[in-house]
């Protein structure tokens, strides 16, 4: 199967919404949280050997920073992320994520804050794997 039949979800939203995710994911880019603009400087400009994008729409999402390339979304989670009914959200949202071929880390804002170091080996120890499609 050539390169220009694969289906390319991070290059499609769900045009329904995609508008009011254009909006929103512009918004966020330019309004990060302190611990998105922490990890952002270590991820812009290929700093890790990959390309990532931020604030990226994906069907109808949109995903803190995306490594195309690896299939590899990251999100970062403020506190309201431990309420219960945003757990359950953020479940089904990566399990959306993950049946269109997608792999999620998650990072608190504490992780950011406390060890960014481990946070990076992290992040650089999945994507120095080799790529797996699961399309």
């Amino acid at each position: 199967m050539g390169d220009n039949n694969v289906n390319r979800h991070w290059n499609t939203a769900n045009p329904l919404y995609y508008d009011l995710l254009k909006r929103y994911a512009y918004k966020n880019r330019y309004n990060q949280t302190e611990a998105e603009q922490n990890l952002w400087y270590h991820l812009s400009g290929n700093h890790l050997g990959l390309h990532f994008r931020r604030q990226h729409i994906i069907g109808c999402y949109i995903a803190d920073f995306i490594c195309v390339k690896r299939n590899l979304i990251i999100e970062i989670d403020g506190g309201y992320h431990s309420q219960e009914e945003q757990k359950i959200k953020d479940y089904l949202r990566t399990e959306d994520l993950e049946k269109m071929g997608f792999e999620i880390m998650r990072f608190s804002n504490d992780e950011i804050f406390r060890n960014l170091p481990e946070v990076l080996d992290k992040i650089f120890n999945k994507i120095a794997k080799p790529a797996s499609y699961k399309r």
